[in-house]
């Protein structure tokens, strides 16, 4: 306990200092433009590697060859009139892995498996799930505890917005080699397969002497497939206005085709969470912001989305606050920043979708923004930018989640920050890394929010929000492992400004 605190203290104090002598210490969501899905179009798409550790070692010129479409058209200055961004929507949250379901002990038999949701029909047993990035629940916990009230107090401002329908769940799976599922020993004997995020493996049959003529048995899959026990709820905390001392985080505006009730002149606007992160290739002068792939990009088959931009500590003075109107200056203290590049992970954009699976493990971005009118960067301006902690050991991490939840009982005016501790794991696929997954309240909208954790005394952005759950108990969100995959992306981007 008294580690943890003091971990918790020292973050605290880092990012007041971050932001005060920033200079020194440093040195949406659907489918993407007619431009920009030309410009995917024309670029060969090279996809996968053979494996994960080719990925790693990708070169400067392997990743130049892979993200063509980098570049990007920037919102026109004005493009985003405070009538535009208050009619963007959260990002619909991803659906996160069914709860992992501890082995079953010996002599008692297994559980059984929870059911997906049906198309058009509300996930049952349990609420549903939610986070940024829309995806209809994967599953649900197979146990959930009785919900649990919120000892926490919003601003008035964060009044409930009226609740948004869930997507239809996804399809089954195709009758391909299909992992164990939760509970029930496989009707062959247990192939390197993972079993499904969250669910408990198979227990393996007793082994059994070898018979003339037969294979060796295959061994058995690892106890908890990258799963730990979900971590406890811990209430998000708005924090104080103005948001000077925190001015690294912001909003994510982005625009996506869409037609209808809820779509404008042709296109739906969105909205996510960001963070301002130092640039290695320019030390002191980052125009990098750090999110969510899915925030940015439709993932597989898909392209980016349009009129991407970043504003840093929006709404800092309560401007908008409780429904009040107020001009650019007031809830833009630090400008408006259209983005101009920006990569995401292979394994999203090759993979990506709108329900929880693999590519969830690395649903990261990186954005580059335009230079302010005066030259300035983007972190002079704000007064600081984060380093990326690639690699973090787990066990050293006590995270610190910073972001903009803008579904109800929160309306996107407000940013808030989770002290949630140690992270715990969290995995679609035990072949990748495990998640880092976090108990926090905070809803759709904090998607790409930044996480934060001591490193040398200072803080450094250790991952971002992916997917999530904000009903029933506990609430929790995870993020991607930031891995050799991450640090490559992150250098391609930087040495391209």
């Amino acid at each position: 306990m008294r580690a943890t605190r003091s971990a918790r203290t020292v973050l605290g104090a880092s990012v007041l200092a971050l932001t005060l002598l920033g200079t020194a210490a440093c040195g949406p969501d659907n489918e993407g433009s007619a431009d920009t899905a030309a410009a995917a179009a024309a670029a060969p798409n090279l996809g996968l590697p053979a494996n994960l550790d080719d990925l790693k070692k990708w070169k400067f010129e392997d990743w130049e060859k892979w993200a063509k479409d980098y570049a990007l058209p920037a919102a026109a200055k004005g493009f985003w009139t405070l009538e535009k961004l208050l009619q963007a929507k959260p990002d619909e949250p991803i659906a996160p892995p069914a709860a992992p379901a501890q082995p079953s002990q010996p002599g008692q038999p297994p559980a059984q498996p929870s059911q997906p949701s049906q198309p058009g029909k509300p996930p049952a047993p349990a609420p549903a799930t939610t986070t940024p990035g829309a995806k209809p629940p994967a599953g649900q916990p197979t146990t959930p505890a009785a919900p649990k009230p919120s000892t926490t107090q919003q601003p008035a401002s964060q009044a409930p917005a009226p609740p948004k329908s869930q997507p239809p769940a996804q399809p089954a799976q195709p009758p391909a080699p299909q992992p164990s599922q939760p509970g029930q020993a496989p009707a062959q004997p247990p192939a390197p397969q993972p079993s499904q995020p969250g669910q408990a493996p198979a227990q393996p049959p007793a082994a059994q002497p070898s018979q003339p003529g037969q294979a060796p048995a295959q061994p058995a899959q690892p106890g908890d497939n990258g799963n730990d026990p979900l971590p406890k709820t811990v209430d998000a905390q708005p924090v104080q206005h103005p948001y000077t001392k925190f001015a690294v985080h912001g909003k994510l505006f982005a625009d996506a085709p869409g037609a209808g009730a809820d779509a404008a002149g042709g296109l739906n606007h969105n909205q996510c969470s960001a963070t301002v992160v130092a640039d290695p290739a320019h030390p002191g002068k980052s125009n990098l912001v750090w999110t969510a792939g899915h925030c940015v990009h439709q993932g597989k088959g898909g392209s980016f989305y349009s009129n991407i931009t970043f504003i840093p500590a929006f709404n800092s003075n309560a401007a908008l606050s409780g429904g009040k109107q107020a001009d650019e200056s007031q809830y833009a203290p630090y400008g408006i920043w259209p983005g101009t590049q920006a990569v995401t992970s292979p394994q999203w954009k090759a993979e990506g979708g709108r329900t929880g699976d693999a590519a969830t493990h690395y649903d990261f971005a990186i954005i580059r923004v335009k230079p302010a009118d005066n030259g300035k960067s983007l972190e002079e301006t704000v007064g600081g930018a984060l380093p990326v902690w690639f690699n973090a050991p787990r066990d050293q991490l006590s995270i610190s989640e910073f972001g903009f939840p803008a579904a109800p009982p929160y309306d996107g005016m407000e940013l808030n920050h989770c002290e949630s501790g140690k992270p715990t794991r969290m995995s679609f696929d035990p072949s990748r890394p495990p998640m880092l997954a976090i108990g926090c309240t905070m809803t759709a909208g904090s998607s790409g929010g930044g996480w934060l954790a001591v490193k040398d005394g200072k803080p450094a952005l250790v991952s971002n929000v992916s997917v999530g759950k904000h009903t029933g108990d506990p609430k929790f969100q995870a993020g991607p492992y930031l891995d050799d995959v991450a640090a490559g992306a992150y250098d391609f981007l930087s040495k391209k400004g």
